[in-house]
């Protein structure tokens, strides 16, 4: 068992005056370590979600700074992903924000990080002026760029990627890239990363059944390669790009021959597309086991995958199961499994030191995160949050300071006076 140290350093709700639903989404830090900034939808006067975006003093939780985005529909606006400029000057957001047709476009806002003063806001509607909903964001690792996935409606009436870089200065439009191979199929972006020299962007999701991932030029948005996986319903969630640049990992749920949904964790050459190799996880202690990969992450020597998830325990509901592989094989290191009753795991985020991996999720509606050694998969502690109403407490989100020394994580937590509250909680990560 992990030791029973209450390790958490602060905690601090946003909630404002109308009791609504605030729900976080993502949440990052800043190079420097000082501020911890969470997005999330909150409900706004008429009961419409906005975007909203707190930032905290990473020490003592202290707000710093609120902002509120209310599209010009005035209708529902929901943010899926923030990041951080690598000067940390300033703060991204994005996700969909409805026009005043009700119909979603993609949305991006950028904001100071000192202060919160709204620098720019761009909107994407697609050709057939329908659905419009971007999930993915990345930053170039000079600053200069900002680049934002989704899926977006064609005169077709069917979805392809689209996937768009901007001037992270003042939100010109670079270039824009709309997927659709033959057969017109609906195509649903569904996560971005930026290799580390900053000269290609990649974009994985689905079409029909199959996961394609695509390497796009930085500078001109031309597609350098393409790679498909094919074998049944097999859609992608996350992905990431090595710190050496070297490789482009998937992760995601597949469907496996005789054991239902699994984890599939997939290799690609970051250079040329090649596979390289790809794995599968699930319980086979378990009857008609359900494993359902959620989060991915890549150790700082690029020697190590970790996977987590939520995995069918052998009579004990739902459980956290993290997996972690050799990077360069594919190689099984260690499999940790979580139970406290019914667990599953949304996040995860390796400590820029290498030493630790942290998962979060919910158990029992509890936040509930656990911090395990990298090299050999033994629980170093867990964290566990129950809110003030002790009904509904789910962690979406989770951060590492970049010294290594706090993580943090977000989600939405009940209260006994509103339906959900932003709830972000700080922790000693060592």
């Amino acid at each position: 068992m992990p030791p029973a140290v209450d390790c958490r350093i602060w905690v601090q709700r946003y909630n404002p005056a109308r009791n609504g639903e605030d729900e976080a989404t993502a949440v990052a830090a800043s190079p420097d370590g000082s501020t911890v900034f969470v997005t999330g939808q909150s409900d706004g006067t008429v009961g419409q979600g906005d975007y909203v975006t707190v930032a905290y003093d990473q020490s003592s939780g202290t707000q710093r700074w609120v902002r509120r985005f209310n599209g010009p529909g005035k209708h529902d606006d929901h943010p899926y992903a923030i990041e951080v400029s690598p000067d940390g000057s300033t703060v991204f957001v994005t996700g969909q924000s409805e026009d005043d047709q009700g119909e979603p476009d993609y949305l991006t806002v950028a904001y100071d990080a000192a202060t919160g003063a709204g620098r720019w806001v761009e909107r994407y509607n697609g050709p057939a002026g329908g659905d419009d909903e971007a999930v993915g964001l990345g930053v170039s690792p000079d600053g200069s760029k900002v680049f934002v996935t989704g899926w977006s409606l064609s005169n077709r009436r069917e979805f392809d990627y689209a996937t768009l870089a901007y001037d992270a200065s003042t939100g010109a439009r670079l270039w824009l890239s709309r997927f659709d191979p033959a057969g017109h199929f609906s195509d649903y972006g569904r996560a971005l990363a930026v290799s580390p020299d900053g000269s290609k962007v990649f974009v994985t999701g689905h079409i029909g059944t199959d996961d394609v991932t695509i390497a796009y030029d930085a500078t001109t948005g031309a597609p350098r390669w393409t790679a498909r996986y094919v074998n049944g319903y097999d859609p992608p969630l996350t992905l990431r790009v090595s710190p050496d640049g070297s490789e482009v990992f998937l992760g995601g749920t597949s469907v496996g021959q005789y054991s239902g949904f699994d984890y599939r964790t997939i290799a690609y050459d970051a250079s040329t597309g090649a596979q390289l190799w790809t794995t599968r996880y699930t319980n086979q202690a378990a009857r008609k086991a359900s494993d359902h990969a959620a989060a991915l992450g890549v150790s700082p020597d690029s020697s190590k995958v970790f996977v987590t998830g939520t995995s069918s325990g052998s009579g004990t509901g739902y459980d956290y199961a993290t997996v972690a592989y050799t990077a360069s094989t594919g190689k099984r290191l260690w499999v940790r499994r979580f139970n406290g009753g019914d667990d599953k795991a949304y996040a995860l985020a390796v400590s820029p030191d290498g030493s630790k991996v942290f998962v979060t999720g919910d158990s029992q509606f509890d936040y509930l995160t656990v911090a395990y050694d990298a090299s050999t998969g033994e629980k170093a502690w867990t964290g566990r949050y129950d809110g003030p109403d002790s009904r509904r407490d789910l962690a979406f989100a989770l951060t590492v300071s970049p010294d290594s020394s706090r993580v943090f994580v977000t989600g939405v937590s009940a209260d006994v006076q509103s339906a959900g509250d932003y709830a972000t909680v700080a922790y000693d990560a060592r």
